[in-house]
């Protein structure tokens, strides 16, 4: 087995001890990336706007990690969705279906006390090439 650290500058950096994603070679490439949330990566600051927004905003830093890994959201097999509200839950949906081409992967919605710098949102994936 070999793991690599992926990182891309068009997502918000780690703001812990964490890492963007994983990839993990058994023999299969595995990503566990890191939960995103709604930062611009460009200034570190949480984007204005609705859940949708948001979501939005996720899904770019997402697809951005999962890009500096050579994946797309086709690649993806799992989610973890945190809300701070599941009465967002309609709405993040409706941007969340947009991302995923054919078939949608596994997905895990919960509601949290809080989630980091305010945000309404947050998201993790695993993906599989």
């Amino acid at each position: 087995m070999s793991k690599t650290i992926v990182a891309s500058s068009a997502a918000p950096k780690a703001i812990g001890p964490y890492s963007q994603a994983v990839v993990v070679e058994r023999p299969q490439k595995v990503l566990h990336a890191s939960g995103q949330i709604p930062l611009d990566p460009a200034t570190g600051e949480l984007v204005q706007g609705d859940i949708a927004a948001q979501t939005e905003r996720v899904f770019q830093n997402v697809e951005a990690v999962l890009a500096a890994a050579g994946m797309t959201t086709a690649n993806v097999v799992k989610t973890t969705v945190f809300l701070a509200d599941l009465a967002d839950f309609a709405k993040m949906n409706e941007v969340y279906g947009r991302h995923f081409p054919g078939d949608f992967p596994a997905r895990s919605t919960v509601q949290v006390a809080a989630l980091p710098k305010g945000a309404r949102v947050e998201i993790e994936v695993t993906a599989v090439a």
